[in-house]
């Protein structure tokens, strides 16, 4: 999912470098909101890891 923010941040870049700015502020702002559902996302999963980690064995 980073791979797709950071990707979306190149062509921002490279718009903005020819002068598109319309499509470089749309390409920036798909960019930061994939970040942030990404650290989201990341954050969810490491809390469900500590815990699952937290509990006892389930094998009797």
């Amino acid at each position: 999912m980073l791979s797709w923010a950071i990707t979306f941040l190149v062509i921002a870049l490279i718009a903005a470098l020819l002068g598109f700015g319309g499509i470089a502020g749309t390409a920036i702002e798909i960019a930061k909101i994939i970040f942030f559902v990404a650290i989201i996302l990341f954050v969810i999963s490491a809390v469900l890891g500590l815990m699952r980690r937290g509990r006892g064995p389930t094998v009797p």
